[in-house]
Parts: C-alpha cells; sequence; structure tokens
C-alpha cells in the first residue's frame, strides 16, 4: 500500500477471523508490524503460523482492565502507529424481545470495546503527533435493520464516537475513521445465515439471497474488500481523511 510506513506497528482487535484476519494480512503485506488480539489465543496463533499477524494476545474487548494491559505489553515492543478496533458481535431478536441485558452486550463488545481501545492507544499517538485509528462498524450504523435493534444501536454510538474524537485532535496528526461494511462473508454471517434457514426452513442458498438483496450489486461483500479500504485510511495519502464512516456495500447506503 502506498503511502503506509513500513515500520509501523498496527494493532487489529478481532484479528482471529472474518475481516479482521484479513486487515491484519493487508497490512502484513504493507509491510507493518502486526498484533492481533482477541479471545481465543490458540485461533490468533494459527493466523501468527500463517503468517497473516506477527504477535497475538488473548483479550477481551469488553474487559477494560484486561484489554489496557494487553495494549500497553503490545506497545512496549513498539509504539502502536495504527488502530483497527475491529471486534465485534451480532445477536438478532425483536426489539420488544431484546431485554437490557442483550442491549449491554452488544453496547460493551461493538461500542466500549472501540472506546476502551481507542483510549488507550490515544494519548501516544497525539505526543508522537501521528496515527492512525480505524473502526469497523457497519452499515447497520448508518441505517436500521430489522430484529437487530441492540447492534444497529451500538454501531451507531461507534459512528457518533468517531466523528466526536476525530474533531477533538482534528490538528494532532491522527485521523479517526470507521469502515462500514454490508453483508460480508465471513464466520459472523454465517450465524445469520443459519438463523434464517432455522427459522424459515429457507435453503442456505435462499438465506444468502435475502442478504445479498440488500446490497445493489447483489452479492456479499469480501473481507479482502472492506480490508483494501482500511488499508487506504491507515496510508499517508489518506491524512487528510478523518471523522468519516465510508461504506463498503455496494452502493447500498
Amino acid at each position: 500500500m502506498s503511502g503506509l510506513s513500513r515500520s509501523s506497528h498496527a494493532l487489529v482487535t478481532g484479528g482471529g477471523r472474518g475481516i479482521g484476519r484479513a486487515i491484519a494480512a493487508s497490512l502484513v503485506q504493507a509491510g507493518a508490524t502486526v498484533t492481533i488480539l482477541g479471545r481465543n489465543l490458540t485461533v490468533l496463533n494459527e493466523v501468527v503460523a500463517a503468517g497473516d499477524a506477527h504477535h497475538a494476545m488473548a483479550a477481551d474487548v469488553s474487559d477494560q482492565a484486561a484489554l489496557n494491559a494487553a495494549i500497553a505489553d503490545a506497545a512496549k515492543r513498539q509504539p502502536i502507529d495504527i488502530l483497527v478496533a475491529n471486534a465485534g458481535a451480532a445477536e438478532s431478536a425483536p426489539f420488544v424481545k431484546s431485554d437490557a441485558a442483550l442491549f449491554q452486550r452488544m453496547m460493551d463488545v461493538n461500542f466500549m470495546g472501540v472506546v476502551y481501545a481507542t483510549q488507550a492507544v490515544l494519548p501516544e499517538m497525539v505526543k508522537r503527533k501521528s496515527g492512525r485509528i480505524v473502526a469497523v462498524a457497519s452499515t447497520a450504523g448508518l441505517k436500521g435493520y430489522g430484529y437487530v435493534s441492540a447492534y444497529s444501536a451500538a454501531k451507531h454510538a461507534v459512528i457518533g464516537l468517531v466523528r466526536s474524537v476525530a474533531l477533538e485532535v482534528a490538528k494532532s496528526g491522527v485521523t479517526v475513521n470507521a469502515v462500514c461494511p454490508g453483508f460480508t462473508e465471513t464466520d459472523l454471517l454465517e450465524g445469520s445465515i443459519d438463523n434464517i434457514m432455522s427459522k424459515t426452513g429457507r435453503t442456505r442458498e435462499q438465506a444468502v439471497a435475502e442478504l445479498a438483496k440488500h446490497n445493489p450489486q447483489g452479492r456479499l461483500v469480501t473481507p479482502g474488500e472492506v480490508a483494501d479500504a482500511v488499508l487506504w485510511l491507515c496510508g499517508a495519502g489518506a491524512s487528510s481523511i478523518t471523522g468519516q464512516s465510508i461504506a463498503v456495500a455496494g452502493g447500498e447506503v
């Protein structure tokens, strides 16, 4: 990727699979040193062994103390230049059956995980007058979808956070942005496909088509396409891009 410093240290949360792994691999290919973080160290170590990251650390992004400790350890190896706050989870339920615990789970992982990670890296980035923070949100942060009100609310919160923090640090050399994928070919989406199949009796092909119809291009997004957008935002050529929420969704929003 043109403009990405080959001495950069990137931290990717939720880097063990799906979009997070694709982002980590793209950053490695661009020459960055990449640390991935997630809850399953076995899966993370497999990513490192495959060459898609250099270091792996286990932590739950919704546990601020554990996340802070992991990020501090990563920064001891090399200051963190790039944060990709990708970790997330999705649960579906009708709004009237979405209890407080469901809303809290969605906020803890999808929103507070971004808050905690950003707070952990931002002061040093500002001090060095350089840094890139990219949150992986969703088109659910730009529009509503039925039966995922808690998830959508959390992703809307991420976009509000990105816009506000970007303004606070606009003169510091640090940029803060979000990418908003549409339905993407990931393990997370497989859960949605299984849910549609079990509740409606549709075949897998029909379930995929139900999700793909949201995309005007009539297909699912690939993790690599999301990774390309993130990689661009991390490069020098995107130094004037901040506070933005870039949809990777075939024109859906």
